[in-house]
């Protein structure tokens, strides 16, 4: 079976389906076959792979409220190993329907439940909020990463979250654990994103991952051109960052309590600092 990671935080802007989305692709790349399930209407995670959320395309909505075989949903990526079921705006809708169907906090956990044998990891990019498409996403995953963005209001999200994980772990999924917190949108010069990162690792009582990921143009460039960064710009900030962090991911899925060694990032030419 795989293992089932859900990427969830309710605070928009945090990088969230950018983590999700990088992350698959480095899984991947090192050789392992990755799933990503887009649940937020947004469907930015389909965007970004590369996507149009056409009407009437068949997606994760329509395994939701008609019950279609996901295997039907799932497309390849241009990244080898790595798949995507898509998200669209009409996701917006299922949130409505969902609340009149019994075992509503389970659908998204019975559609993982059909695929999840053929993977290596299934990632999930929940959407920012605590509503109940989130929950399906907390429930049928195994794991939580929470990305923490390296701002003043980052810390009174991230307990917040961990209050609904642990509600969802007493009331409803016992086995979802929170696998880790991971930075983003980092920037080394700046005093208070030394500071974000200080208090976090000093105040989380989870797991914090070694790698940061840093503030990066290249990064929110990207998915206007339906690429992750590795097909991007491969030797940037970003993508070092995140190759890094799947290694942890692959770590940590096999039980290894030690980060394995980050690779340094190679100085080929100077890279913009977004802001």
């Amino acid at each position: 079976m795989a293992t089932i990671i859900a990427f969830s935080n309710q605070k928009g802007g945090v990088g969230k389906t950018t983590t999700s989305v990088n992350t698959g692709a480095y899984l991947a790349s090192f050789g392992k076959k990755v799933l990503l399930i887009d649940v937020d209407a947004q469907a930015n995670a389909t965007t970004g792979l590369g996507f149009r959320p056409e009407h009437g395309t068949i997606n994760l909505y329509h395994c939701i409220a008609d019950g279609i075989d996901p295997n039907t949903a799932i497309v390849a990526t241009s990244v080898k190993n790595y798949f995507l079921l898509p998200g669209s705006v009409d996701l917006a809708g299922a949130a409505v329907e969902l609340i009149g169907m019994p075992s509503r906090e389970f659908k998204l956990f019975e559609i993982v439940q059909k695929v999840a044998s053929d993977y290596d990891f299934v990632l999930i990019d929940c959407p920012p909020s605590l509503g109940i498409l989130t929950i399906n996403g907390l429930v049928a995953a195994q794991k939580v990463i929470i990305p923490v963005q390296s701002e003043y209001y980052a810390l009174e999200g991230l307990s917040q979250l961990v209050r609904t994980i642990g509600m969802v772990q007493e009331h409803i999924s016992p086995g979802t654990t929170i696998m880790g917190a991971v930075l983003t949108m980092y920037d080394k010069r700046n005093k208070l994103s030394q500071e974000v990162e200080k208090e976090v690792r000093k105040n989380f009582p989870a797991h914090v991952f070694e790698t940061v990921i840093p503030r990066s143009v290249y990064l929110a460039e990207a998915p206007s051109y339906g690429q992750t960064i590795m097909e991007y710009r491969w030797w940037s900030h970003g993508a070092i960052a995140y190759k890094n962090f799947a290694k942890e991911i692959i770590a940590l899925a096999r039980g290894e309590s030690h980060a394995p060694a980050q690779e340094a990032v190679p100085v080929i030419s100077a890279e913009p600092i977004g802001e």
